[in-house]
């Protein structure tokens, strides 16, 4: 019985490690392609219309226009994913996590973020963030320096990652790399 289960143990590493996703550093060889924002800019301070409404900001919590071009051309959908690595929490922060987007579509307006709104295209799931809702959440970090925030899009040589409707941020992020053609990504900055 115990032989069993190491050889189940042993087979199920060997397949999970024939599926590990691009180390950290590795998304420089992946295809790149552009992601912009009429509201973000490289290295520019993130507006106070982005910027989470609770835990002592006062933003607007609006997601920012985001638009994609030069995907690679056997992309079959994308993932975007919005994370502090800066945050003192030992792993950073989500702030929004969305994927099985259309491969059709080429940009997200402001506000796609808040699911009451239903701008998303049809099938993009939005999932759970750190603050522990599904949509968009803003920066708020603690006072002090700014923080970095990395709004990241991969282009996924899959139509769905099959995912639990629970799946934690890093989940996703996980699958999203390990299917991963392309990245493009914005880095923008807030502090308080």
């Amino acid at each position: 019985m115990a032989r069993i289960s190491f050889v189940t143990a042993a087979l199920a590493a060997s397949s999970l490690l024939a599926a590990q996703p691009p180390a950290a550093g590795e998304t420089a060889t992946m295809a790149k392609f552009t992601l912009s924002s009429t509201d973000l800019t490289e290295g520019g301070r993130i507006a106070e219309a982005q910027v989470f409404n609770e835990f002592g900001c006062k933003g607007g919590n609006v997601s920012p226009a985001l638009s994609w071009g030069g995907a690679p051309a056997d992309t079959q959908s994308f993932a975007l994913l919005v994370h502090d690595p800066d945050a003192p929490t030992g792993s950073g922060w989500w702030h929004w996590v969305v994927y099985n987007i259309p491969a059709s579509t080429t940009s997200l307006p402001a506000g796609a973020g808040d699911p009451k709104k239903k701008l998303m295209p049809a099938g993009a799931v939005q999932g759970r963030t750190d603050y522990g809702s599904v949509g968009y959440g803003g920066p708020c970090p603690p006072p002090g320096k700014p923080h970095h925030y990395h709004f990241q899009l991969y282009a996924l040589k899959v139509a769905k990652l099959d995912l639990p409707a629970d799946a934690s941020p890093a989940m996703v992020g996980f699958n999203a790399r390990a299917q991963a053609l392309g990245h493009a990504e914005i880095v923008a900055l807030y502090g308080r």
